[in-house]
């Protein structure tokens, strides 16, 4: 049997990705943090699918305050979320900051990136009629 545990994605900033999947409608579920190893871990979900989590890792700024950088959110491909209404779900993203990378011209489907550059798609459940401001709105940057 196997069932899905969680997607890890490594982070720079955790209260700004926080922050970024709290407008998405996820909540911190649990966090683990390691002095030896240096890092942390933090839970997210969306209320009711606990089984479902993001992990983001944190790994500590080097002894020497350096911390690492990291390339190639493009390459991890994108994490998905079904969402209730996805004009407010982008509407409440826009309004926190976040660029809408692909908007949801078409009521279905829009794309915006974590302050890492890791791409989330959001997924209308069912389908909306197209709606201003975003039927007319351009794509932003890649997704």
């Amino acid at each position: 049997m196997t069932r899905y545990l969680h997607t890890m994605i490594r982070v720079t900033d955790p209260d700004a990705t926080i922050r970024f999947f709290e407008l998405v409608g996820l909540k911190e579920t649990r966090r683990f943090s390691s002095d030896q190893g240096r890092f942390t871990l933090i839970y997210l979900a969306a209320p009711g699918q606990e089984e479902a989590e993001v992990e983001l890792t944190y790994n500590w700024p080097a002894q020497d305050g350096a911390a690492e950088e990291y390339t190639g959110g493009r390459n991890f491909g994108h994490l998905a979320f079904q969402v209730t209404n996805i004009y407010e779900t982008c509407q409440r993203l826009q309004d926190g900051g976040v660029t809408i990378n692909r908007p949801p011209r078409d009521g279905h489907m829009a794309f915006v990136r974590t302050p890492d550059g890791i791409s989330v798609e959001l997924l209308q459940d069912g389908r909306l009629d197209p709606a201003e401001p975003w039927a007319s709105m351009p794509n932003i940057g890649s997704w």
